[in-house]
């Protein structure tokens, strides 16, 4: 796995939250942040080079306002680039022009197809902060389109053959079940995903195709043969045939050939729109079965698992009506996702379908689409898009036992790090006090800084005092707390103190400093637990083992903005 940066692992991190998946609450999203979402859509045309690229009652729209809608971690797009097909132009995007029509699909600016026009639909106009910035075209295609992989995660060469990308499988010679030759009549694209370390033990390769379309005996066999073909490349090739090498019979003519294989938590997702519905092809196995059994059902060693048995594929249907069709009215699943499921789990499955939807269940997205929310899905493409939330190993602790890996809670500012080790302050040993913010200069020229003694016990009525040293002598002082966590905002204007505990907050009782007048040997102290014992009604009380406390001292200054100055501050974590 390549280490990404501390910066870029956050920032991946923090792309990964989303609304949680409460549909009947309009709210699409993942289950967990961290499970990642792949999708499979054919889109029917829609995203070609010609396509007018404005906002209106148009495919190109409404595909963008679904992609920003579900908002997939990896999405695989078959039937891209097809401009004959999709009426507006002629012949098959080129890789290039594909890639510079994908950007304007995502990120709007001009378009270089119609005079340099401003592209008014795009996904980040509707969803701001998502973005798919690693594209992959296959050079593949059958004179009318092409498939693509767009993806929240670099791609990076996993099995020592220096690719990280491929157009389709390399060419298979004849095994005991795959017949040999390639991944069919517009290839089996497969993509190395390097997932960030910070969040996940192992990384992603997914396979996706379009597999021969039509109903005759021979559009079949070809189909099948792409899976047999796919199916060994998966076992033999990613997964070593269950040991160590790629490719132990030699039968896979990749140049420069695989050095390993791919660690035991590092997943092939296969997905993609595979022309046949395999629940209505009786006793015939049809792609679907080759591609996540290979060879025996139910078989132990010769599957495209990992561990040799077979893959899952998706039952996915739609939240609300519960039809697992993916084209047409009648029922018909044509597109899958398979996934290789001693690695990974599903959290989720889903097919996407506006139609289908109540109008309280519209994901915001799309609002205000010119055909109406429900049109959406159809205007965009015959086929629906079919999604699965997978669980992926995970490398990090989850200390909170929140179900959020601990660096996910901190990017996102659902859990505090004020002492900036890694680890949600909730989790820091009970008693843990972590001195944080700048005391502020008096205009004496005194740091007023607060420490403390003792244990902060609940179950105690005294013993843990709060002191501050250092204090202008002969003014008024008092220490405040907080529960809703650290702050730094500047106190007043001109002040050189900052407020360092959000609000609510608890004022205690006021006293004096001692010390001098003019100098800065006046000090203040509190015991919190005798605070708190003589207060059963102060904020947060009754306080538990583990609630974290923020504290600051405030003392008068009458020439100082706003008369007053404040010290330092301190976070504690009570004990039991």
């Amino acid at each position: 796995m390549i280490r990404p940066s501390a910066a870029a692992s956050l920032f991946v991190l923090a792309q990964l939250a989303h609304a949680q998946w409460n549909p009947p609450n309009a709210q699409w999203g993942k289950p967990a942040p961290s499970d990642v979402r792949v999708m499979s859509w054919n889109v029917q045309d829609a995203l070609c080079s010609t396509n007018a690229k404005v906002e209106g009652n148009n495919n190109w729209t409404a595909a963008a306002r679904v992609v920003a809608a579900l908002r997939p971690d990896v999405l695989f797009v078959s039937e891209a680039g097809d401009n004959s097909g999709n009426g507006s132009g002629s012949n098959v995007d080129s890789v290039s022009n594909l890639t510079t029509t994908l950007d304007d699909f995502l990120h709007g600016g001009s378009d270089s197809f119609h005079g340099n026009t401003p592209v008014t639909a795009f996904v980040q106009k509707y969803a701001p902060s998502y973005d798919l910035p690693y594209v992959f075209v296959s050079s593949s295609n059958d004179g009318f389109n092409r498939n693509v992989v767009l993806s929240r995660f670099p791609f990076a060469d996993l099995n020592g053959d220096s690719r990280s990308t491929l157009s389709d499988v390399p060419t298979v010679s004849a095994t005991a079940w795959a017949p040999g030759g390639n991944g069919g009549i517009r290839g089996f694209l497969f993509v190395e995903l390097d997932l960030p370390d910070a969040l996940y033990a192992g990384d992603l390769v997914l396979g996706g195709a379009h597999l021969k379309a039509g109903s005759n005996a021979s559009d079949h066999t070809q189909r099948i043969t792409a899976a047999q073909n796919v199916s060994y490349v998966v076992r033999a090739w990613f997964n070593g045939n269950g040991g160590n090498l790629p490719d132990p019979a030699g039968r896979i003519a990749d140049s420069p050939p695989a050095t390993s294989v791919l660690d035991a938590t590092t997943a092939v997702v296969l997905l993609g729109d595979w022309n046949e519905d395999e629940l209505q092809n009786g006793s015939t196995n049809g792609p679907v079965a080759w591609l996540s059994q290979a060879q025996t059902a139910g078989g132990t060693s010769d599957g495209t698992d990992r561990d040799g048995t077979d893959m899952t594929y998706d039952s996915a249907v739609h939240a609300f009506s519960g039809n697992r069709q993916t084209i047409g009215t009648t029922g018909t699943k044509f597109d899958y996702v398979a996934w290789q499921d001693s690695v990974v789990s599903a959290s989720n499955s889903s097919v996407f379908d506006s139609a289908s939807n109540p109008a309280s269940a519209q994901p915001p997205e799309l609002s205000g689409f010119a055909g109406g929310a429900a049109g959406v899905t159809a205007r965009a493409s015959d086929h629906r898009p079919v999604f699965v939330d997978l669980v992926l190993p995970s490398a990090v602790v989850d200390c909170n036992a929140n179900g959020i890996a601990d660096a996910l809670d901190i990017a996102n500012g659902t859990s505090f790090d004020t002492n900036a080790n890694g680890q949600p302050d909730e989790c820091e040993p009970c008693g843990t006090l972590v001195t944080y913010c700048t005391a502020g200069t008096s205009t004496n020229g005194c740091n007023a800084m607060l420490a403390a003694s003792g244990v902060p016990s609940v179950a105690q009525a005294s013993g843990f005092t709060l002191s501050a040293s250092n204090v202008e002598g002969q003014k008024t002082a008092l220490v405040f707390y907080g529960l809703s966590g650290p702050k730094a905002a500047l106190w007043a204007p001109g002040s050189t103190s900052l407020l360092c505990v959000k609000s609510p907050t608890q004022r205690t009782p006021a006293g004096s400093t001692g010390g001098t007048s003019g100098a800065c040997d006046g000090s203040f102290a509190l015991d919190v637990l005798a605070y708190l014992a003589a207060h059963p009604n102060a904020l947060g009380q009754p306080l538990s083992a583990g609630d974290l406390a923020w504290f600051q001292v405030w003392y008068r200054d009458p020439p100082a903005p706003s008369t007053t100055n404040l010290s330092n501050a301190l976070q504690l974590s009570f004990c039991p």
